[in-house]
This record gives C-alpha cells, structure tokens and sequence, in this order.
C-alpha cells in the first residue's frame, strides 16, 4: 500500500469517528414487529427515534436527565444492554378493557456519566405502545438522588398537526385555583404554535403525523416519588420537552424538582403509535407497565349519580334538594348522590347522617364533596384542611365510614409539584384504609 493511499484511508477513518459513524447503536421492536425504537448515542448523547411501518414518527430525540449526583445528559459512555420478553395479564373493572394481556419486549440499556456512575434507561415496546424511563442503583454512598431537569424530548416529522391542551399560568383564574386542568383542546394546529399561555402543554398530546398516523405523548406511574408533568412549547432543534412544574404552583410552596429513594426510578414517558387512532382510544399502556402500591380493601362498585351543582349550582347543597337527588337516583336505578361544596354549612353533619341513612334505605350511597387544603389557592368553599393532613383525614374518613358514606370529591389543587403527588397519594392510601372511593376534581393526569 503506497503512503497516498494509507493517508486517504486515515484521514477517512479520522473522518468517520468524528461524525459519530461509530456510535453504539441498539435497537428493540414490538412483538409484532411493526413499531421500532432505535437508541444511538452521538458525542456523547444518547438519542431515540420510532418507526411504525417503515415510516418516520419521531425523529431522532434527546434522552437524559441531570441531577445532583452528575450529569446524565451528556459525556455518557455505553456499557451494556440486557433485552428480554415481558407478558403479563391482568383484570380491571372499570377501564377500557376489562381483561388485558400485555406483551411486550424490553431493552436495557446501561451507561456510565462523565463520573463514571451509571444510569439505566429502559424501553417496554409493545404493538402500538412504547414506555421508558430512567433507573438508578445506589450511587456512591447516597441514600437519595435529586432530578433537577429531565432532557427528555419529542421531535416529530415537521409536517406533523396537533391536538393539545395548553398549560395554565399559575395562581391565576377564580380565587387564584389554576392550574385546573380544564383549559380548551385546540385541533389540528401546526407545530410551531405558542401555547396560550407560553408554559407548554399538559399531558396527554396527540399528534399527526400527517398521512402517515398518530401519536400520543403522556405520562404514568407518577407517585409520591416525582412531581406531574408537561411538554414545553416546541423548539424547532429540539422538538418537545418534559417539563417540571413552574416555581409559582402551590403559592410558590414546595420544590419543583423530584427527589426519590435510590435505588429508584423516574416515571415512564409513553408514546402511543397508530396509523389510525384506534390504538391511541384503545391503549391501556397507563396500566401495563405499573404495579398496584397495595390492595383494595374491599371491593368498590364504581356507578353513576345524581349531582345536584350541575342544574342548581353552590346554594342547592341543603337537605331538601340532596333529598329529592337521592329519589331521583334511586327512581332511575343510579348507585350514588354526589353532594357537592357547602354541604358542612347549607345542612350540616347531623343532618348529612341523617340524609346517608334514607339514602341507603333507598338503595343509594352519598359521596361528599372536600376542599383540598387551605393553603394552595383562595377558594372559598367548605369542608377545608380536612384532606391535607393525615390527622384530620383520618378523622373525617373515619366519620364518613360509621355514617355509610361510599367516596369523596377533593377539589382545588394546586399544582404538580412533587409534595402534591404525594398528597394524592395519601388521599387515596387512606380512603383505601377506610373504604371510600375518590373522585379527584381539577387534577393533573397522574
């Protein structure tokens, strides 16, 4: 070989592993073989992108996170990938479906910062749904780690409309109680269009991928471990990102940030994918890849009510109206009478126990209406600080319990912030304790 040629084949090689051409790239696809994640890193940077059918759903996206412990986003070197089959099946009673079997195949893979500490990001691909997140072990002698910013990104074809939901300001609208979650869809709008109010999106956000299909955006297994999330406005070099709650949710109270116990993990980011959408009404992709925290205590009836407020509004809360819901469920064969806001005051707690006992002699449960707490907007209405700490709610569940009292309404939160997800979570853990049932007015998708 003559030393022309030996350059011109090292400066191509030089050449080569410059613009990443050697980059670790991996690649898992659902059972039936028609949606494909592909993950490769690029300097560094560890990237995604799907396919269904052979086409483009979204182009190649960031992945990372940045925390307290060191940068996950950026200097990662690949170590290792573990794939495997997952199947399971499952029964629920009040869902799209009532008897689901989940397959699905999932990869692993490991990678090591700039600190030489690891971070696992695992994907579940199942025929039209796609579920990741971000696994840590013990790092170092840490007990916790501190997720300060997700890098997680959606980079959809350019010719793609959407169909989303604007994230609120927060402290704004009535009594400061937004974000309420109840802002308008608007249909078909191009991608590079502001948000309302210039904070992104809430979750769930569908897209089309012009002729070619749908896609949906969201989120699941959400707890007390991290705050709710959105997307960001879109950015034309980095699509959509995953976003934390804004500093002024909760009155400026709590931190915006995730904090959880290591080892650990962060929820899952989801996408759904179709070339109608009928994968997108159908999936239960919330439910395949999270497990029940603990057990039912019993077993609840989910049914249909009577709710006075729809017709009548804040003032018919008092006994003779909630009475003639209660005939009314009962005469149309409905399960339950939702007395809403004010009830503590227009007929108070004697007489509530009074209207419980003809409702069940009717074949008819109620279920009460609950201000979350007092601290997070200026929302008038009463019962208030009976949800927010464990030692009132208890009480007040314990009350509800021994006059037959079957679920609550709990309304007017304030935010996504983490220590709102664990409020929630306590809600419902406790409710559970006591055998009521939830119904969560104004909240955020987890």
């Amino acid at each position: 070989m003559n030393n022309s040629l030996r350059n011109s084949l090292a400066a191509l090689l030089l050449a080569t592993v410059s613009t990443g051409a050697f980059a670790e790239q991996n690649k898992v696809m659902s059972p039936d073989g028609r949606l494909v994640v592909n993950v490769e890193d690029h300097a560094g940077c560890l990237y995604y992108d799907v396919t269904y059918d052979g086409k483009q759903m979204m182009q190649p996206s960031l992945l990372g996170v940045v925390a307290n412990v060191g940068d996950f986003s950026q200097n990662l070197v690949y170590k290792s990938v573990d794939k495997r089959k997952v199947e399971n099946s499952y029964t629920m009673r009040s869902t799209k479906a009532s008897l689901v079997h989940y397959k699905a195949n999932e990869m692993s893979l490991t990678y090591i910062n700039d600190k030489k500490l690891p971070v696992i990001v695992k994907f579940r691909v199942s025929d039209n749904d796609i579920a990741f997140r971000y696994e840590f072990g013990e790092v170092n002698d840490r007990t916790h780690i501190l997720i300060d910013q997700e890098k997680t990104a959606f980079r959809l074809p350019s010719q793609t409309t959407t169909f989303l939901s604007p994230q609120s300001d927060p402290m704004i609208g009535w009594k400061h109680s937004k974000p309420s979650y109840e802002e308008e869809y608007t249909p078909d709008a191009p991608l590079t269009a502001k948000s309302k109010y210039g904070k992104g999106y809430t979750f769930p956000c569908l897209f089309h991928v012009c002729n070619d299909g749908w896609v949906l955006v969201s989120e699941t297994g959400t707890h007390g471990n991290y705050p709710g999330c959105r997307l960001s406005d879109y950015s034309a070099d980095k699509g959509y990102t995953v976003e934390f709650p804004m500093q002024g949710e909760c009155d400026g109270r709590g931190a915006s940030n995730a904090a959880f116990a290591l080892p650990g993990a962060t929820p899952w980011r989801t996408i759904t994918v179709g070339s109608s959408l009928k994968p997108i009404v159908e999936t239960t992709v919330s439910y395949d890849v999270v497990e029940p925290l603990y057990e039912a205590s019993e077993k609840y009836k989910p049914g249909r009510y009577t709710w006075s407020w729809l017709i009548w509004q804040d003032n018919s809360a008092n006994y003779d109206d909630q009475k003639q819901m209660v005939d009314l469920a009962a005469t149309m064969g409905y399960e339950y009478v939702l007395v809403d806001a004010l009830w503590d005051q227009q007929t108070g707690r004697e007489r509530i126990a009074e209207l419980s006992r003809y409702a069940q002699s009717k074949g008819v449960s109620l279920m009460l209406w609950y201000n979350s707490n007092g601290t997070a907007n200026e929302a008038p209405q009463t019962p208030r600080n009976c949800m927010n700490t464990v030692i009132a709610r208890k009480k007040e569940m314990k009350w509800m319990q021994s006059i037959g009292i079957k679920g609550i309404k709990v309304d007017f939160f304030g935010g996504d912030k983490q220590h709102v997800m664990q409020l929630y979570e306590d809600i419902l853990s406790d409710a559970n304790d006591y055998g009521l049932q939830v119904i969560f007015h104004g909240c955020t998708l987890p």
